[in-house]
Order: C-alpha cells, then sequence, then structure tokens
C-alpha cells in the first residue's frame, strides 16, 4: 500500500498547499494551516445516473415543517424542522447548547417523533442525568454515547429516526482517514456524510459545532455551505439571557431572533422580553435611557447605562462596553464633540446594554448620546422618555426602519415620551413623538444637556394636536401659535 502524502489544508478556505506556511495564500488568514494525510489513490463515491424532472411539477410543493415544541425555536426556523435538513446550532462552551437540543428531543419526542440523540462528548448516563435535572419526559428519545461515524449511520439504519441529534460534530471521526479527531478533513467528512444520510432517509439532523476564540465555528469554511441552517445560540454565562440567531436559512427568512432564558429547570421561552428586561430599571439616574430595538419581526425595548468618570489610569481615557459596539460610542463621542461642542477626551466612559443583549443596530446611537450626556451632566433623562435614531457624521438624525414599530411597542409599555428622527410610517396618535433633525436638537428635547447657547436644530412635535420649532439658543419645544 502507498504511503499517504502529507498536505497542508486551510482551515478557512479549505485551501490544499503542499508545504506548511504561516499566511494561507488563497483567503490570506494566518495560522490556519493544518497537517493532514491524504491517500494516493482517490476516493470513487458511489453515484448512479442523473434523473431529472420538469421543474413545473415541484412548483408549489413547500417542505412542510415540523414543529419543536418550543416556540422561539419555531419562529427562527420558520415553523419547524423540515424533513431531511441539516441544522448546525454554533455556540461558546456552557452557554447551553446541549441544554437546548435535550429538551428539543424531548418536546419532539412527545409529540410523535423518533428521535436519536448521538453523544460524543459525553457517556449516555451523564445525558440521563441532565434529563432528569431538567425533569424532562424522555419516552421516544434514544441516547447512543457514539464517537464514529459508521456507528452513527448503523444506528439510524436500524432505527430510522425522525430527528437525529449530533453532539458534537466536531468529535466524531471518520476511522477511515488517517487525520486525527476535529481536523479539518474529519470534520468535513463527517458532516458530508450526514448531510448524505439527511437527504437519502428524509430524516431532520442537528450538529451541534463548536467555535473559536475569534468567535467562528471550528473547522472548516465548507461546512457550513452543506448545511441548509446555521444558527448562533449567544449569551452573557453571567447572565440568563439566551439568543438564537439565524445565519444562513434555506427554507425561510434569516432575520428572525428567538429569545429564551436560562433557569434552574433549563431553557424557557420569554412571552414578553421588554417587560422582563426592564423589570429592575432604577427611575431617574443620570445616564440610563431605554431604546426600542429591532430583534427579526418584533421590538424589544432595552435599557442603555452610561457612567463618565475621570481617568482612574494615566495611560489615558478609556471606553469601556457591554453589549454595545465600541466603534458605534468611539463615532458618536466624536460627533458629540465636533459637532455639539461636548468634549469627553479627559474622561472615562462606560457603556452597558443591560440583560446580556447585544445592542448593535444604528438605532441605537441617539439613546447612547443621551445616556452618556446625561451621566456627564448628572441630568436624568425621564423615566417615561424613549429614544432612537441614527447619528450622521455631520450630527443630523437619519431615519430608521420599524419606526412604528417601536413606537407601538413604547406605548404598550407605557412609555408617554419618544424621541426620533423624521420618518415616513404613520404617526402613532397615542404617544407623544418629539421629531428632531439634529444631534443638539435631540439632547435639548432630552434636557441633558443644560450649556452654552446656540445649539440649532428643528423639532416638530406629534401626537398632541400641535408642533413646535426651535431656534438658535431656545431650551426647548414650546406650544406652537394659536
Amino acid at each position: 500500500m502507498a504511503k499517504p502524502r502529507i498536505r497542508y489544508v486551510c482551515a478557512g478556505c479549505s485551501h490544499v498547499s503542499p508545504k506548511w506556511a504561516g499566511r494561507c495564500p488563497e483567503c490570506g488568514e494566518w495560522n490556519t494551516l493544518a497537517e493532514t494525510s491524504v491517500p494516493t489513490t482517490p476516493v470513487r463515491m458511489p453515484g448512479g445516473p442523473a434523473v431529472s424532472v420538469p421543474l413545473s411539477e415541484l412548483s408549489g410543493k413547500a417542505a412542510v415543517a415540523t414543529s419543536t415544541g418550543i416556540g422561539e425555536v419555531d419562529r427562527v426556523l420558520g415553523g419547524g424542522l423540515v424533513p431531511g435538513s441539516v441544522t448546525l446550532v454554533g455556540g461558546e462552551p456552557g452557554i447551553g447548547k446541549s441544554t437546548l437540543l435535550l429538551q428539543l428531543a424531548a418536546l419532539m419526542a412527545s409529540g410523535g417523533s423518533r428521535v436519536l440523540y448521538i453523544s460524543a462528548e459525553e457517556s449516555a448516563e451523564q445525558v440521563g442525568g441532565r434529563a432528569g435535572r431538567l425533569g424532562l419526559a424522555t419516552e421516544g428519545v434514544r441516547v447512543a454515547a457514539l464517537t464514529e461515524i459508521d456507528p452513527v449511520e448503523a444506528e439510524c439504519r436500524s432505527i430510522e429516526p425522525q430527528v437525529l441529534i449530533v453532539d458534537s460534530v466536531q468529535t466524531v471521526v471518520d476511522a477511515g482517514l488517517p487525520s486525527s479527531q476535529g481536523s479539518v478533513p474529519q470534520v468535513r467528512e463527517v458532516t458530508a456524510r450526514l448531510v448524505r444520510l439527511a437527504k437519502e432517509r428524509a430524516t431532520a439532523v442537528i450538529l451541534v459545532g463548536h467555535v473559536t476564540k475569534e468567535g467562528g465555528l471550528a473547522g472548516p469554511r465548507s461546512m457550513e455551505h452543506m448545511v441548509d441552517t446555521v444558527l448562533t445560540f449567544e449569551g452573557d454565562r453571567e447572565q440568563d439571557l439566551r439568543t438564537l440567531r439565524v445565519v444562513k436559512h434555506r427554507f425561510g427568512s434569516t432575520r428572525e431572533v428567538g429569545l429564551l432564558r436560562m433557569g434552574e429547570r433549563g431553557l424557557v421561552e420569554l412571552t414578553d422580553a421588554s417587560r422582563t428586561l426592564l423589570a429592575d430599571r432604577s427611575p431617574g439616574v443620570p445616564g440610563s435611557i431605554v431604546v426600542p430595538l429591532l430583534e427579526g419581526s418584533r421590538t424589544v425595548l432595552v435599557e442603555i447605562q452610561a457612567l463618565v468618570s475621570r481617568p482612574v489610569d494615566a495611560g489615558g481615557p478609556r471606553r469601556v462596553t457591554q453589549g454595545v459596539d465600541p466603534r458605534r460610542l468611539a463615532m458618536v463621542l466624536a460627533v458629540l464633540e465636533q459637532r455639539v461642542g461636548v468634549s469627553l477626551a479627559r474622561h472615562d466612559i462606560h457603556v452597558s446594554a443591560v440583560g446580556g443583549v447585544t445592542a448593535g443596530e444604528p438605532a441605537v446611537d441617539l439613546a447612547l448620546a443621551l445616556a452618556v450626556v446625561s451621566a456627564l451632566t448628572s441630568w436624568p433623562v425621564t423615566t417615561d422618555t424613549l429614544a432612537f435614531g441614527e447619528i450622521g457624521l455631520g450630527g443630523e438624525m437619519r431615519a430608521v426602519r420599524g419606526s412604528g414599530t417601536r413606537i407601538r411597542e413604547a406605548v404598550r409599555l407605557g412609555f408617554d415620551r419618544v424621541i426620533a428622527p423624521p420618518r415616513g410610517d404613520d404617526d402613532d396618535s397615542t404617544c407623544r413623538v418629539l421629531v428632531v433633525d439634529s444631534l443638539a436638537a435631540g439632547l435639548e428635547v432630552a434636557g441633558v444637556l443644560r450649556g452654552p447657547e446656540g445649539l440649532t436644530g428643528s423639532i416638530g412635535v406629534h401626537g398632541d394636536r400641535g408642533s413646535a420649532t426651535q431656534g438658535a439658543g431656545d431650551g426647548g419645544p414650546r406650544d406652537a401659535a394659536a
């Protein structure tokens, strides 16, 4: 038998190189080439003649999804799992991926589906112990602790499951390959065989994937192309909020987001996320304001908190963020200094999105500015005020999508005033909306900047049967002349 050849495969783009290099010559990434053995004889996959059918016979035949029993997961998947589909779920260690899928397995089995749970990291007894702690009814769920793909396929042929869960794909190996567990060739081959199994037997397959230090899925990038759906399970392990997001979905939208809470009995759905996230908010605190964020097709109200202090490090002021994009904060601070005259160059600034939420959309800009200036001046924003809008580099306010949806959620939670940029959709007459066209005007309306005169901007007031205009030096909106 000929000796296998040694090749180096890039974990990012799957480029094969005959010799090792620090940087991949194809994609340019550093330290991604891994050694692997390549058989000298080509591997031929069995196949049959191609069979084509008229497209007209397939039109209108949409895939029928089966509910997972977890409403938030069904929301993300567009109704549930499609037979023959392959779903990849990635997330940091300890975030709750195994707990989520074990609950999903128990609920789908109680709904009549045959479920096979392959545990390649834990023993069957450990999986059973977790199910007992969670109080799950596991009748109909079969568990096997297997680490090789051949026995996994044999077990699937034996019991014909409708749902197959593999935890995790990086720890399952193909004994026919000389490379080590978790290597690029192993992960690629195991994934390809599981995808083929799903398509041939109409089995819904769910794969658990590890993530790298950078937050990406471990393994070859081609793995994400082979599967039908890629989900990311996110959250702060110090918080109980968990977010299920869609990166890729061949059977529906990629804009939906699932919200769950980790408790003693596992993960539970958040039926009213806004009320839950604002439950511990303290009124009248400088540096605090609420912003409506779009999470998929719904709006979630999130508290933004800021703290401004003198620098404690001689090396210079610090910018610390949690749940907020530091680049957005840097841009907002630059606009505050250049367009409004609020200098924060000699202050430490700490900004947080409360509750473990990620506030990354442009609509958070105005709330960030108001929270920072409020913390600087110690003038709190009134508790019944909410703000959103994107800030341009010229200090102007820019419209964001879903303004009407954001305002309706604010009204439902009892907010009386909304500071927002000009928008094209219908106004909500039950809420007083202060429309501002500049950051300076937004600061004046919120009452957090009691500084130099000369701030300009026009403000239109909607929802209170009037309008107002602010000129240079005005302290805020005034009632329109009769």
